[in-house]
């Protein structure tokens, strides 16, 4: 069954908004998994702009499921990945000036260096994942890193499904299958909502894991969190069912 993680860094946007501690991170987090989420994901970033680095410590002693925290692997944020040691890291190639990550990575021409952070990494016990975009060109060396995992960005999925191209799913499905013959399991992630979550998996049923945000969190406005989770947790259900 494909486990849903859910991605808090929309709550922090909101807190950080007006100052304070409101809503309370994890609290949040600790609801989230009451209702039935598998996994707690934070992206980090070196200004801060939603989660802090204070929050990636809080967090750590309440996550009682699996914690997922993604970012690009400078000096910092190994320093913090290493003190906390989640059960999984995401490394994504963010761009300083990007609004939100919108690529994945080379992993040829970053070859040596994916090598050496993912050797540190499961040195530590971390199990590994690399940000990657629907290329089954870049699923060898991928392999090469020593990663355990890919996380499929899926952007360019949800915007050609919302225009009803269902084929979009293709290169997805043949990166995936692709990626399980190297000895990868393989997540997916960005802009997955419950209008087209449920396609997805029953087009790849392999999906070890869902990492949303964006848009659950903007769902939960209208449908409430537990509600929301809920639903999700019931498309991932539906797809699984429809494809055995």
């Amino acid at each position: 069954m494909t486990k849903l993680s859910v991605n808090i860094n929309k709550i922090a946007t909101i807190r950080n908004a007006r100052g304070g501690n409101t809503p309370n991170l994890v609290e949040a987090a600790i609801k989230i998994q009451q209702f039935g989420a598998q996994g707690i994901t934070v992206h980090p970033r070196p200004d801060e702009r939603h989660i802090r680095y204070q929050d990636v410590l809080d967090l750590k002693p309440i996550v009682s499921t699996e914690f997922n925290i993604e970012g690009k692997p400078i000096d910092s944020f190994m320093d913090l990945v290493l003190k906390v040691k989640p059960e999984q890291v995401t490394l994504v190639p963010d761009a300083e000036d990007a609004i939100t990550s919108n690529a994945g990575w080379d992993t040829s021409k970053h070859l040596e260096c994916l090598t050496e952070v993912i050797g540190t990494l499961k040195a530590a016990g971390i199990r590994t994942s690399i940000f990657l975009d629907p290329n089954p060109a870049l699923v060898e060396s991928a392999a090469k890193t020593g990663a355990d995992r890919i996380e499929l960005y899926t952007e360019a999925y949800a915007t050609e499904f919302s225009k009803g191209n269902r084929d979009i799913v293709l290169p997805y499905k043949e990166t995936t299958l692709l990626a399980i013959e190297h000895g990868l399991e393989v997540n997916a992630g960005h802009d997955l909502s419950l209008d087209n979550l449920q396609y997805f998996i029953t087009e790849i049923p392999q999906i070890a894991e869902v990492s949303i945000g964006h848009a659950l969190i903007s769902e939960a406005l209208y449908l409430g969190l537990e509600n929301t989770i809920q639903c999700y947790l019931r498309k991932i259900e539906l797809a699984q069912l429809q494809h055995g």
